[in-house]
């Protein structure tokens, strides 16, 4: 747990597919409130990571000019595995919010399984997560699913040095 990095730069071949298999089955056991099992799991092909790819060098190409959009369009193709986790809408807030909870969870399981066959992984919540096309290329009714995030997975390239303030930092024993 303490070596677990997020993944900002991956080498080019992807994992084979039964990692993540796996480390999704093992996201199941995640704790859930209710046992709900809020998950829901996108694993994205060529044709659906293109598409995403496409429509966020568009929005940064809106916002920073057609250059930065074009760039942002190669390092995403870059990416050789992409996820897209969602929790279910809940009937009330409460269990909205504790189904986001569990699957924060669930994204734990698979971060520490692949961490543990050496494939890293990178979550994002970026403004194309929110974008309606998002949506539309997944196939995600938003009024029965919420975003949790998007995800690429592989093997690093290179990892990056970790840094937590001590746990005294965030405890504070009561009487």
């Amino acid at each position: 747990m303490r070596t677990r990095r997020t993944v900002h730069l991956f080498k080019p071949e992807p994992p084979p597919p039964a990692f993540m298999l796996t480390a999704l089955d093992l996201a199941r056991w995640a704790p859930n409130h209710r046992l709900t099992e809020p998950w829901r799991f996108y694993l994205l092909g060529p044709e659906t990571a293109e598409a995403i790819a496409v429509l966020n060098a568009e929005l940064v190409a809106e916002e920073r000019g057609p250059e930065a959009g074009c760039k942002k369009l190669e390092r995403w193709r870059s990416m050789p595995g992409w996820l897209v986790v969602t929790a279910c809408v809940g009937a009330t807030p409460l269990i909205t919010q504790e189904n986001y909870a569990a699957c924060c969870c669930a994204v734990q399981n698979v971060q520490l399984y692949l961490w543990s066959e050496g494939i890293g992984m990178k979550w994002g919540t970026g403004e194309v997560t929110r974008h309606p096309r998002f949506n539309e290329q997944l196939g995600i009714d938003a009024a029965e699913e919420q975003l949790v995030g998007l995800f690429w997975y592989g093997y690093p390239a290179e990892v990056p040095k970790g840094y937590r303030k001590p746990v005294e930092a965030f405890v504070r024993q009561l009487p």
